[in-house]
């Protein structure tokens, strides 16, 4: 792996890959802000500003901006998550100077015109609307919340419907204010462009922004077992069982990758194997990992008829004891070794990919490797690194988040 970093003199970082075999270049404005930086009064805010910042500035409104991107047929987008805010597009080389033009306009110099604003705040409430009515994405929100109970990662991304009603023009200004700038931001660019017409045309349309590095507050997590439920008569319960997990520069995450993959990564792990193919007691049934600066989560995922809950979850349970006091054997830990090896050569292909590796590792202070180091280091993991990894993750403590006609009496047995 190869890449370029130049800081410009107001503290923007530039990164960039040069793939000499592409005509398209992907960009992605990452900004050092999410859900964990807003106070309670804040909730949503920064998924709030997302969508607000695609209607422009009083140069450069929403129409022209959308235009703009289709005239080059070009894919632009946004998302934000519990640590930082990405905006992206991803369009033909010869279109990169006017994709940064666009994305300079959008991030320097919002408008946020107040019938803007107030369009915007509906459709973020029709978007809480929408997530709460797919009890998949309930589940997994109940989850969140409750492993993460009185951290600054409890609250939601696309925040409340009383917090997105309650924010003012003035709110909204000031949060842009604190946690956009020049130094809280990093351009990250991969594709058909050398490092310095990246960093020439990145100063054309940034260089007069200004301000600082923004600052996090970090905490450990302290997790309850506890079940958190909501009663709905559905024809499939959806159950998130999981507890405490690992940060994201934990040295024995390649470990624990590779723990992920066994438990539940893909068709042929362990609990797709039991629960799907030998019993057909779900369709879907995956295990997943959430890591933080400062803290981790992992969990299961699986939705089954309510009647078939407990039989489900028993599995679950026996499969994460089995893995915990005996981890995985050594056919198990060649083929997720092999799987992780496909899985980081495939990502070369994808510029976009390389893009968000960029620009994440350099906004969090992770790791610039080459995926022959990365390879490297997912070979060197041993089946008793897995083992003590298991033993120390998987036995506990528990929370569940679920949806499904049950309360969380009848769940609570699960968790302890």
């Amino acid at each position: 792996m190869h890449y370029d970093l130049t800081t410009l003199p107001n503290g923007l970082r530039v990164i960039s890959e040069t793939i000499p075999s592409l005509r398209s270049v992907a960009v992605g404005c990452w900004v050092d802000t999410g859900t964990r930086d807003e106070t309670a009064s804040e909730a949503g805010a920064s998924h709030f500003l997302e969508h607000l910042l695609f209607k422009g500035s009083e140069a450069v409104g929403a129409r022209e901006i959308s235009e703009s991107f289709d005239s080059m047929g070009a894919q632009s987008n946004a998302f934000t998550s519990q640590e930082y805010t990405c905006f992206w597009a991803r369009m033909l080389d010869s279109d990169l100077d006017e994709g940064l033009r666009l994305l300079g306009e959008m991030l320097q110099r919002p408008a946020f015109r107040q019938n803007e604003i107030d369009s915007e705040r509906q459709v973020v409430i029709e978007e809480i609307n929408m997530n709460e009515d797919d009890p998949n994405d309930v589940a997994f929100e109940r989850f969140h919340e409750t492993v993460f109970a009185g951290h600054p990662l409890e609250r939601p991304i696309l925040g409340t419907r009383d917090s997105i009603r309650a924010m003012t023009r003035d709110d909204l200004v000031e949060y842009w204010q604190r946690r956009y700038g020049a130094g809280s931001t990093v351009i990250a660019i991969a594709g058909s462009i050398e490092h310095g017409r990246a960093v020439e045309l990145v100063r054309n349309h940034f260089s007069d922004w200004t301000g600082d590095g923004v600052h996090h507050e970090y905490q450990r997590a302290s997790i309850v077992p506890k079940v958190s439920v909501v009663h709905r008569d559905t024809e499939q319960s959806h159950l998130v069982l999981g507890g405490e997990g690992m940060t994201r520069d934990d040295e024995r995450r390649y470990a624990f990758e590779i723990l992920h993959l066994v438990l539940g990564g893909g068709m042929s792990s362990r609990l797709f194997h039991t629960i799907r193919e030998e019993r057909g007691l779900a369709y879907a049934v995956y295990s997943f990992k959430m890591p933080f600066a400062d803290v981790g989560a992992w969990a299961v995922y699986a939705g089954t008829t309510p009647a078939q809950t407990p039989t489900v979850l028993t599995l679950v349970r026996e499969e994460l004891a089995r893995m915990a006091s005996g981890g995985i054997s050594s056919d198990e830990l060649k083929r997720a070794q092999g799987n992780l090896r496909g899985s980081l050569a495939l990502a070369l292909e994808d510029p976009n990919s390389r893009m968000v590796r960029l620009g994440r590792q350099e906004l969090t202070g992770g790791e610039h490797i080459s995926v022959d180091e990365r390879i490297a280091r997912v070979n060197a993991v041993t089946e008793a690194d897995v083992e003590l990894v298991a033993q120390q993750m998987l036995s506990g403590p528990y929370v569940m988040g679920a949806v499904g006609p049950f309360d969380a009496a009848e769940l609570e047995e699960f968790v302890s």
